[in-house]
């Protein structure tokens, strides 16, 4: 059994404007001691799926269907006395911001021993030897000293690493690390990479990293899903994901970073806006921004195609690919849509 069990996840907010389906179908496996990555746009999902696991939802948001189950045990509708129990002790996350995440009415060492103190049966003394062995964990000098001193006072990188020893002081089974190095530098964002990737081997722990850098994934990752507009658009090894993309979505993410063998070439921007989740397509939602986009793909939704046994894509364009190959045979509805597909593609040609 999966540590996580994620399965058709929906997530919607409710506002003045109507529903905002922010996650739609979201479904993954998450194994002890695995580092799953989630990649994709602004708005695509990714945190509302962490926000929904630990059921930290802003009030108009609501789960409307599917099911988490942590270790069997199922998290959507449970009561509050359960997730937190779930929450900080079996799951912990640090989210985008660290200067957001800590009080600064409070020092370090007051936040750092409240979860302590709240998740586990230590004692006051028991809780502050335990906070100065999580900063001398996560590298931060002088830790007896750091305890009471104010967040203010300290850099972003060093906040960044106090979140994480706050997140991980009560060794939880599964961190989730929503954006963890978007306001650092590059040289201090190689260093919280190389942090967690060192502790998760250490403590043996599951992670869920969610950026909308491929270079994080590709570093840390064992598997990455691809989210677009609340939907999983590609998942897989982070292998098949970088060297066999077979989502229009993910080869044009891949396109627009740069990499040494594009050295000197004008990088390929992703062209067009984010759907509105207001107005989702019947079809692919990604059709608008699609260069490769066919008839079909405004019409109707593709399933999820197996690749090969640990690499699945939602795309049209692979299955014209196993059509033509004589691989795949489509249903009489899929037949009628392709040919439909081809009476508007012969339409165009005149």
């Amino acid at each position: 059994m999966a540590m996580l069990e994620v399965r058709d996840l929906h997530t919607s907010f409710f506002t003045d404007a109507g529903e905002v389906r922010a996650v739609n179908g979201v479904s993954f496996n998450l194994d002890s001691g695995k580092v799953l990555g989630i990649v994709g746009e602004s708005g695509s999902g990714k945190s509302v799926t962490a926000y929904s696991i630990m059921q930290i939802l802003a009030p108009t948001g609501k789960i409307v269907g599917g099911s988490v189950k942590f270790k069997g045990q199922e998290l959507v509708g449970a009561d509050e006395k359960t997730m937190k129990s779930i929450r900080g002790n079996k799951i912990s996350i640090i989210f985008q911001d660290p200067m957001t995440s800590l009080n600064p009415t409070y020092t370090i060492g007051h936040q750092l021993t409240e979860a302590i103190l709240l998740h586990t049966d230590r004692n006051k003394e028991e809780a502050w030897d335990r906070a100065v062995e999580m900063l001398k964990l996560v590298n931060i000098n002088e830790p007896e000293k750091r305890m009471n001193q104010y967040p203010h006072e300290f850099s972003g990188g060093m906040r960044q690493r106090i979140v994480i020893a706050m997140a991980l002081a009560c060794e939880p089974d599964i961190l989730i690390a929503d954006e963890p190095t978007t306001a650092l530098d590059v040289t201090i964002q190689a260093q919280i990479i190389d942090l967690m990737t060192d502790l998760q081997k250490k403590l043996g722990m599951a992670i869920i990293m969610i950026t909308h850098d491929l270079g994080v994934i590709a570093q840390i990752c064992d598997e990455v899903i691809v989210m677009y507009a609340g939907s999983i658009c590609e998942q897989g090894t982070a292998d098949e994901i970088f060297y066999n993309p077979c989502h229009e979505y993910t080869k044009g993410l891949l396109r627009s970073i740069p990499t040494l063998s594009n050295d000197g070439e004008k990088l390929q921007p992703i062209t067009g806006t984010p759907i509105d989740l207001l107005n989702m397509p019947a079809g692919c939602p990604f059709a608008p921004r699609c260069d490769a986009a066919m008839h079909v793909c405004t019409t109707m939704r593709p399933d999820n195609m197996v690749i090969n046994e640990c690499h699945y894509a939602r795309c049209w364009c692979n299955v014209k690919a196993g059509v033509d190959e004589g691989s795949i045979t489509l249903t009489d509805t899929e037949e009628e849509a392709a040919a439909d597909a081809g009476k508007e593609d012969a339409s165009n040609d005149r």
